[in-house]
């Protein structure tokens, strides 16, 4: 029997999995491998479940350019199931190729470890995948879907825009990203929103939804001196996972509550709970502001990957085979500024508990200091006394003074 390379994914979708996909199959194919493509993430090695099937060329060169996966996701996490080291010995399995989050990459190594107790000997490599763009790669390198997720956003941000600007409305939107705001900035800059917030920039005070409601009711008060009566907020839905439960339960949504007692906020439309206790808030102070909530979630991770994640996750499905002939396992790849792969061990980027440490925005970079300064709408010190004219104390509304940043020299 041929050498055997076994492909799964693990976790949620990302635009550019099936580019990884086929790009491991042809590379391999085209030197004597034989692929399987296992169902279901781990499912298949740990139950019986049994559903893989033997991958060829004509599936790798048609699915490559496609959204979603060809090869079936889940989020299954093996606990104290027995690993069917059968399956390895009966395949010649000679690679595990994961695709997913550092969850797949981890239980990859314990699978790989398991199987060396017992003198079966595979190498396993990991693609790390995410649209949320926060896992630890070198700088400037994203995580493969994240431009693919942030144009499509983009285009419903917009569309979103010129909505606020036609009926002189407001909306609220919320986006993916649960450890860090790369992808709410992201959009949110392209789109010239006039509030971008996210998670990272509440790094001098606590986040709360008063604070928050407070930023997006400074950038209302502001176009209102402007004259302009319409506009838009994306929020990172990171903000919620840096909140306790008590301050979660202040929005006034009735929330289910999983085994641990906590909110079961993936339940739940995150713009819809901003909006209302943002509403909450306007007619509080008396104002005349109409918002609607736009939740940016699901539609954003199988949208057809664009010409960077197509070429992107191409090197990446290469970058396997090479750092696989060099002998390289336990290992993530990543592709360089160059164009090169090289390997990313998950010991190199884990924390003391062994999870690996997400990848958050870097507030000091010239690049978000200059969006977050120059491009959106907020009330100041300037704005005080006209700002009078909406609110009893602008002082309230002030976006250096709710975030306790310093303002910048002029």
């Amino acid at each position: 029997m041929k050498d055997t390379v076994v492909i799964l994914c693990g976790g949620g979708p990302a635009p550019g999995i099936n580019t990884v996909i086929s790009s491991v199959i042809k590379i391999f194919l085209k030197n004597g491998y034989r692929i399987l493509g296992l169902h279901g993430g781990y499912k298949c090695l740990f139950t019986d479940e049994e559903n893989y099937e033997e991958l060829d060329y004509d599936f790798a060169d048609r699915i490559f350019s496609q959204g979603g996966s060809a090869i079936k996701m889940s989020r299954f996490k093996p606990k104290d199931t027995p690993l069917k080291e059968k399956f390895f010995t009966d395949n010649n399995v000679k690679l595990l190729v994961t695709i997913g989050g550092d969850d797949t990459a981890s239980t990859a190594n314990r699978i790989t470890q398991k199987l060396a107790e017992q003198n079966i000997n595979i190498s396993n490599i990991h693609v790390p995948k995410t649209i949320d763009n926060d896992l630890p790669l070198p700088p400037g390198v994203p995580t493969f879907g994240f431009h693919s997720a942030k144009d499509e956003g983009v285009k419903i941000g917009t569309t979103v825009y010129e909505d606020a600007r036609t009926s002189e409305n407001w909306f609220v939107l919320s986006c993916m990203g649960r450890e860090a705001g790369h992808l709410a900035f992201g959009i949110g800059s392209a789109c010239h929103y006039p509030m971008i917030i996210i998670p990272e920039m509440f790094d001098k005070t606590r986040i709360s939804v008063d604070k928050i409601s407070k930023l997006m009711i400074s950038a209302m008060l502001k176009r209102k001196l402007m004259n302009i009566q319409y506009g838009a907020t994306i929020i990172s839905e990171g903000v919620f996972h840096f909140m306790d439960d008590k301050e979660i339960e202040k929005t006034g949504v009735n929330f289910t509550y999983d085994d641990h007692g906590h909110p079961e906020l993936s339940l739940v439309s995150k713009s819809h709970i901003f909006n209302m206790y943002l509403q909450h808030q306007i007619k509080a102070l008396g104002l005349v502001i109409k918002s609607r909530p736009v939740e940016m979630g699901f539609e954003l991770r199988c949208c057809r990957p664009i010409g960077y994640d197509l070429t992107f996750c191409t090197l990446l499905g290469n970058g396997v085979y090479k750092l696989f002939k060099e002998g390289f396992s336990g290992c993530m790849v990543s592709i360089d500024h160059f164009g090169n792969p090289e390997p990313i061990f998950l010991k190199d980027v884990e924390d003391e508990h062994g999870k690996v440490k997400p990848r958050v925005v870097n507030m000091n970079s010239g690049k978000i200091q200059t969006i977050f300064h120059n491009n959106l709408d907020f009330i100041t010190e300037d704005d005080y006394e006209s700002a009078k004219a909406y609110v009893e104390h602008p002082e309230e509304f002030d976006f250096y003074k709710i975030l306790n940043w310093e303002r910048p020299q002029q």
